[in-house]
Order: C-alpha cells, then sequence, then structure tokens
C-alpha cells in the first residue's frame, strides 16, 4: 500500500483549503488573510499593553510610512506594502535569528505563499526590485519604532540593530495597541481602497 503524504493545507474560515506548498491565487481571501494577521502577534507577543501588536498592525504602519516616503507611488506598490507580511496569515511570525536559523526552506514557502497572495491581487509575483527595496526600507523603520515603543529597546540599541530613521517620516505615527478586531476591520477598509485606486 502506497503511503500517504502528510496534509499539506489549512481550511480558513472563508471555507477555502489552502496548500501551504503549493497555493493557488483562488484559494486566497482577503477576509483570510485580515483575520489571521490580526491574530498573529509581531515580537513572539513580548510587547507592552493590553493587547498583542499584531501583524495586520505593522502591515498598515508599513504601508503608511512607504506611502508617506512616496505619496505619488502607483497604488499597486502601496498594496504590496501592506501584504509584504500576508504570508503570515498561514505561517505566523518569526522573528529574524529564528527565520536565520530555519533556512532557506522558510524563505523558499514565504515566497511561494507571497506569490500567490500578488496573484489573487493583481499584483506580479515577483516585486520589482526597486519597490521591494522601498518596502523592505519601510520595514526597518516600523520595525525601530516598534522596537522602541513597545517592545522595551533602548533607543541606541533599536538604532544599532534597525538604524535610526528620519523623524519626519515618523512624526505622528504612534503604535497604539488595539483589539484585533479593529485591527482587522482597517485592514481590509485599506485593502479595499487601495483595490479600487488600482
Amino acid at each position: 500500500m502506497p503511503r500517504r503524504q502528510p496534509r499539506a493545507w489549512q481550511r480558513m474560515l472563508s471555507g477555502r483549503r489552502l496548500d501551504l506548498l503549493d497555493p493557488t491565487p483562488v484559494d486566497i481571501e482577503i477576509g483570510d488573510i485580515a483575520h489571521g494577521l490580526a491574530f498573529v502577534a509581531r515580537w513572539n507577543g513580548q510587547t507592552r499593553g493590553d493587547h498583542p501588536y499584531s501583524v495586520a498592525e505593522h502591515s498598515l504602519l508599513v504601508e503608511a510610512l512607504f506611502s508617506r516616503r512616496d505619496p505619488q507611488a502607483d497604488p499597486r506598490w502601496k498594496l504590496a506594502a501592506l501584504l509584504h507580511d500576508a504570508p503570515e496569515y498561514v505561517i505566523g511570525d518569526m522573528i529574524s535569528p529564528v527565520k536565520a536559523a530555519v533556512g532557506p526552506e522558510y524563505e523558499a514557502l514565504d515566497d511561494r505563499l507571497a506569490a500567490a497572495i500578488h496573484i489573487r491581487f493583481g499584483l506580479p509575483a515577483a516585486l520589482p526590485v526597486r519597490v521591494k527595496r522601498a518596502i523592505k526600507a519601510a520595514d526597518r523603520v516600523s520595525a525601530w519604532m516598534e522596537a522602541v515603543q513597545i517592545a522595551g529597546f533602548s533607543d541606541v540599541e533599536a538604532t544599532r540593530f534597525f538604524g535610526r530613521p528620519d523623524p519626519d517620516l515618523t512624526a505622528g505615527l504612534d503604535i497604539v495597541l488595539r483589539p484585533p478586531r479593529e485591527v482587522r476591520a482597517d485592514f481590509t477598509r485599506r485593502h479595499a481602497d487601495l483595490i479600487a485606486a488600482c
């Protein structure tokens, strides 16, 4: 009798069955992404406050920073910034040292999911290098803000790891921890606005 392959799919609240090893765009729904990301904690949950700081909240901040840096950016690239960590709705968020220890398999899984997500929402499977770099720059600013405001890092320590951001870029963007329901709604709303703009 042939050996059965281990299950590699997850049932989503939408009813979709997403194959994690071979994801297809048709099985991806924004409601599943928003819900999942709103319940995935950044920093392994080691943040101050009564609510976890979610990947959905982080994604909103990264998109805001990306858009502040380049207000005239193509709405597709703003959407890409919002969705930059979308694969984490099914694979979770690992801190960078753990990702490095896991190795290239994690990155390959993340890349396959990201490509399917991008195609689902009208983006190229692989983003242009300049766009990826701009999103990564916004991501590093977000990491610095999170480290200092809610994760217990000193200013000096956060700057050593993430670099010091331009204060004009971060002005007025204070991190406030909110219930997952609010963050999920804001993420979904921002996604809808950017899809409409595309």
